[in-house]
């Protein structure tokens, strides 16, 4: 018997040890480090993005307009005085009744016509049916001082001065293109099937639309009506050369009348422009769930 067999034999041989099993790292894992630095750079980001708005929150509770200059002075006497004179001694809710009107004016005009432009080129080929998108895109490259004095003779001539039709129509000019570009991208996203589907069940074009094709394309709608009311009701040229009648006037002209010539009442600027942000804040609260998808899914096909 050789030396080998016996020693395999043997109760005293010690077994080979395990090989050590190296853990392997699934895809999309991070690691303890990946982690930290991950979490540390969202609350960096977070922490930049709302000392803005922490900032006009203090600012808004001074107790004069120049205690920005005293920041101390502010934790000292701070109030919500400047609060309780924005709402009661300026025209704070005729602004925001002609803020509220025109942003939905031009969101709900803006968005339908955007819609049905974008379902159009996305699913029609009519002759100039490329160059249609490619003129909307165009009319974003004119500078807001060029269209001033043209559309004011414009409206002018329709009697449209000093009326909230004249400012939701010109919003609707900003918006439009966007908002259709935006919702042509999501309409390639879903399927031709559907439309076919629609007319073997007997609907006409309208009824494809309106039964089929819009209920799938919520979170595209919701983008489009976020930033088609944004756009309304941060607009400040044409709601400054449209609208004479200071009742008539949107949170964003209602603002300049804090400031003159000599002067700039910082603390009322600061608590009227919270008071803007809670409108603001409820539409975005009330679209925020299809945001998302809407803003990624056009990407995904030309």
């Amino acid at each position: 018997m050789s030396t080998t067999t016996l020693v395999e034999k043997s109760g005293n041989s010690t077994p080979a040890a395990a090989p050590a099993v190296r853990a392997v790292r699934r895809r999309g894992e991070r690691g303890p480090l990946g982690s930290a630095l991950l979490h540390g750079g969202l609350i960096l980001a977070s922490l930049i993005a709302l000392a803005p708005v922490a900032w006009l929150f203090f600012l808004s509770l001074g107790p004069d307009k120049d205690a920005y200059l005293h920041p101390r002075k502010i934790l000292d006497t701070a109030d919500f005085s400047n609060y309780a004179y924005v709402l009661q001694h300026t025209g704070f809710f005729d602004w925001f009744q002609s803020t509220l009107i025109v942003a939905l004016g031009t969101t709900v005009i803006g968005v339908f016509v955007a819609a049905t432009t974008g379902y159009a080129v996305s699913r029609m080929r009519f002759p100039g049916y490329k160059q249609l998108m490619w003129v909307l895109l165009l009319t974003q490259a004119f500078p807001i001082a060029i269209l001033i004095v043209p559309m004011y003779d414009i409206f002018g001539e329709l009697g449209l001065i000093d009326t909230y039709w004249a400012l939701i129509l010109i919003n609707c000019t900003t918006a439009v293109p966007y908002s259709a570009w935006l919702l042509k991208g999501y309409f390639d996203t879903i399927p031709f099937e559907i439309d076919e589907a629609g007319r073997v069940d007997g609907l006409s074009p309208f009824g494809t639309f309106f039964r089929l094709i819009l209920p799938l394309a919520r979170p595209g709608l919701a983008v489009a009506a976020f930033y088609n009311f944004i756009t309304a009701v941060s607009e400040v040229a044409f709601a400054t050369t449209f609208m004479l009648d200071d009742s008539k006037y949107t949170f964003a002209v209602g603002l300049q009348t804090f400031v003159s010539e000599h002067d700039a009442q910082w603390n009322y600027m600061a608590a009227t422009a919270v008071l803007i942000a809670i409108p603001v804040s409820v539409f975005f609260y009330l679209v925020q769930k299809n945001l998302v998808t809407g803003l990624t899914a056009g990407g995904t096909k030309g």
